[in-house]
């Protein structure tokens, strides 16, 4: 069944599966309804003559600036070219998939003033694999990602390129063999297309729903680690983290402590510490603090998704045109920049998990850096390094963007989000944590196997999976094969799904 777009509602598990998925979309009648209704008010207003912003005005500095009604034909045409600036590669095609969807959602709230020719072209595009190229750099997150957004536009003027059933084509062929009409751009229908933060929410939307997942993998992680250390479980006791109220930190321990179920480490027959450092019994405050973190952002993106977001804004009940700033990121690259620094967070303590499994002075009993044959082998010891550097890599860009903003337009566009750079920066932050993760897995299903006893049931789920991809490492061979499959094993999430097949699933 469609997913049906009606300016409210949208979730972020539905635009997954609207941009990654292609799930099919359709527009609510009561939204078709809503944007004719506010698409007369415009068109009156215009016969009126009223001064509109970017309508028959210029944009930025130039809003100043009236237009003549032969210049408010051409004008939107205009104003799709300059603003189709960006630069470098193409963002990837779940991206684009997202913001398109996003900003039909906006339309659906029938505040946007466009034609409902414009809306519909874009339901088509989404439905029939239509998928505009857009060069990911060039929006400053603020007036709208105008340079990406714009790239979308000029498919509506039969322009562009655009990826169709694999190929990247022109995009009037790509419209032509879809059997997509070319709507063209009248009186305002172009600033309705790209004046929103629609493609860094998209993208912040996908990333949510996958750190989220990894979330869940970073406590599968730990929860082999822990066992592998020989951990005293009682700071998992989820009672100890009630007492203290976060939801994060509850919803962690609870997780850990499932994977753990069914483990000798539960009898009490193992000599544990008193107490553990703090990289391993302080995990759930930690991942749970990320898990806070993203909800938050998750509140704050699925607000957007459903917000008016436009400039100007008309309200056709009350005949009033309204301009402001509803374009502006920041309330999306402020919570997503905590995001990032949330997950460089957690991959941190992973690797101080690692070190404790590879550290013979810290591992129990473990054999130095996971070998038998220390001194002629060297076991995992260079695992450590790579984590490392992804790690560096991560604290240079948990730096903020929304810190960041660089004034534009002669000065008209003074404060801007810099969202786009959170979203990208983001995306990177990400990457590399999935390649931490996988080296603490290797690491401590290596440990495992130095150990006699039976572990928790999604643990030892979690180390099967690892085990059909990288087996014990007996001598030293190249590991970066290992790592790198261990990386997107982690990102496919089979351990997770895996696991939750086992045990139920995770908070």
């Amino acid at each position: 069944m469609a997913i049906a777009l009606q300016g409210k509602g949208l979730t972020i598990d539905q635009l997954v599966r609207i941009a990654r998925f292609g799930e099919k979309v359709e527009l609510h009648p009561k939204a078709l309804k809503q944007i004719k209704s506010c698409r007369a008010m415009l068109e009156e207003k215009l016969r009126a003559r009223e001064i509109m912003y970017g309508i028959n005005t210029g944009i930025g500095e130039f809003s100043e600036i009236v237009l003549t009604d032969d210049q408010v034909r051409q004008f939107q045409r205009y104003l799709i070219y300059n603003h189709a600036a960006g630069i470098g590669d193409p963002a990837p095609a779940e991206y684009v998939r997202g913001a398109i969807a996003s900003r039909v959602n906006v339309h659906a709230r029938g505040r946007s003033g466009c034609r409902p020719e414009i809306t519909l072209t874009l339901l088509e595009m989404l439905n029939k694999g239509v998928t505009p190229v857009v060069c990911q750099k060039g929006s400053v997150g603020a007036s709208g990602d105008l340079a990406p957004m714009s790239q979308i536009a000029i498919l509506l003027m039969g322009e562009g390129e655009a990826y169709f059933q694999g190929e990247r084509m022109p995009g009037s062929v790509a419209m032509k063999r879809a059997g997509i009409p070319v709507p063209g751009l009248q009186a305002r229908d172009g600033l309705a297309v790209i004046n929103g933060s629609n493609l860094l929410t998209a993208m912040s939307a996908l990333q949510l729903y996958d750190i989220n997942r990894w979330l869940k993998q970073a406590e599968i992680a730990c929860a082999m680690s822990l066992e592998a250390l020989y951990a005293n479980l009682k700071p998992y006791d989820v009672r100890l983290h009630e007492l203290r109220g976060f939801p994060g930190a509850i919803r962690s321990a609870k997780s850990i402590m499932a994977c753990i179920k069914g483990s000798d480490l539960l009898s009490g027959k193992i000599k544990t510490k008193v107490q553990d450092a703090y990289s391993m019994r302080s995990s759930p405050q930690v991942i749970g603090s990320a898990h806070d973190a993203v909800a938050h952002a998750k509140q704050q993106v699925e607000t957007e998704l459903n917000a008016v977001a436009d400039n100007p804004i008309f309200l056709p009940e009350h005949k009033l045109t309204l301009t402001g700033a509803n374009f502006q990121g920041s309330p999306i690259s402020l919570p997503m920049d905590m995001v990032g620094a949330a997950v460089t967070m957690v991959s941190v303590l992973s690797e101080r998990r690692l070190n404790r499994l590879l550290n013979p002075a810290l591992s129990v009993g473990l054999p130095a850096f996971l070998t038998k044959g220390a001194g002629m082998f060297s076991g995992m010891m260079l695992s450590q390094y790579t984590a490392d550097t992804m790690i560096v890599e991560q604290r240079i860009l948990s730096n903020p963007a929304s810190t960041a903003s660089i004034p534009a337009a002669a000065d008209q566009e003074d404060f801007v989000s810099m969202g786009m750079n959170t979203a990208i920066k983001n995306a990177q932050i990400l990457d590399n944590a999935y390649g931490i993760l996988g080296i603490e897995f290797m690491a401590a299903a290596q440990a495992l196997d130095f150990r006699d006893f039976t572990p928790g049931v999604g643990v030892r789920k979690a180390k099967e999976v690892i085990r059909r991809h990288v087996k014990h490492l007996d001598e030293d061979r190249p590991l970066y094969p290992d790592h790198t499959v261990m990386k997107e094993v982690v990102r496919s999430c089979e351990i997770l799904e895996e696991v939750e097949g086992a045990i139920g699933k995770l908070e």
